[in-house]
C-alpha cells in the first residue's frame, strides 16, 4: 500500500465515523458547535498520533499476552497530558467537552488503530495512519458540528448567519431548531450524512 494511500484512507474510504462507525459517543456528544468539534478532533488526533508512535516503536518488545493493557497505559498517558494542557490553557473548551476528554482513553478508534495497525507496521506507516485517521475523525466532527450549530442556533463560530438583523444570510431567515443541538439532532445529522456518503459511493460504482 502506498504512503499516500496510508495517509488519505481515513478521510473518506475508511473514515472512522461515516464508514467504520467508530467513536460515535464523543461524535454525538460534543458536536453541538464547531469549536467543540475542532477541540475534540485535535485532542484525539494528538493522542492517536503519539500512541501509534510509541506502540509501533515497542511492537517487538511488548509481550502479546499483555498488549491491550500496555496499549491502554500508553494511551492514558497521552490523554492525561492533553487533559492537563487543556485544563490549564483552554479552560472554557475543557469545561465544554467535560467528561469526554478523559474518555478518549477508551475511544475505540485509538485503541483499534494501536491494535490493528501500529502494533504490526513500521513507524512511518503508523504515523501516516494516525494522521489520516485523525484527519478523518476531525473532519467528521467539524462537518456534523457545523450543521448542528447552524441549524440549531443560526450561528457559525458564534457569528449570526440567518438572523434578520445581523446575519450574513438574513434574507434567508430560518427559525433555530433547538432539537439539532440535542441528542436526537446528532443522530439525525449523522444518519443523513452516512446515508449521503453511501449513496454517493453506490452511484460511483454504477457509473
Amino acid at each position: 500500500m502506498s504512503k499516500t494511500r496510508e495517509l488519505t484512507k481515513g478521510i473518506v474510504a475508511e473514515n472512522p465515523v461515516f464508514v467504520l462507525v467508530l467513536g460515535l459517543c464523543p461524535v454525538l456528544a460534543v458536536t453541538t458547535s464547531i469549536e467543540n468539534a475542532v477541540g475534540m478532533g485535535i485532542a484525539a488526533t494528538f493522542v492517536l498520533l503519539m500512541s501509534n508512535i510509541i506502540v509501533s516503536l515497542l511492537r517487538h518488545v511488548i509481550p502479546s499476552q499483555i498488549r491491550i493493557p500496555a496499549f491502554i497505559v500508553v494511551i492514558a498517558s497521552f490523554v492525561t497530558i492533553v487533559e492537563l494542557v487543556m485544563h490549564a490553557y483552554f479552560t472554557e473548551l475543557y469545561e465544554a467537552l467535560g467528561l469526554f476528554v478523559p474518555l478518549i482513553v477508551v475511544n475505540c478508534i485509538i485503541l483499534g488503530r494501536a491494535e490493528a495497525f501500529a502494533s504490526k507496521n513500521s513507524l512511518l506507516d503508523s504515523i501516516l495512519d494516525a494522521l489520516g485517521m485523525g484527519a478523518g475523525f476531525g473532519l467528521a466532527l467539524v462537518v456534523i458540528g457545523a450543521i448542528r450549530e447552524l441549524l440549531g442556533t443560526n450561528r457559525l463560530l458564534g457569528y449570526p448567519v440567518f438572523d434578520l438583523q445581523d446575519g450574513v444570510l438574513g434574507f434567508l431567515h430560518l427559525e433555530p431548531m433547538a432539537i439539532m443541538i440535542l441528542s436526537p439532532g446528532g443522530f439525525l445529522v449523522l444518519g443523513l450524512l452516512m446515508a449521503l456518503l453511501h449513496w454517493s459511493k453506490s452511484r460511483k460504482k454504477e457509473a
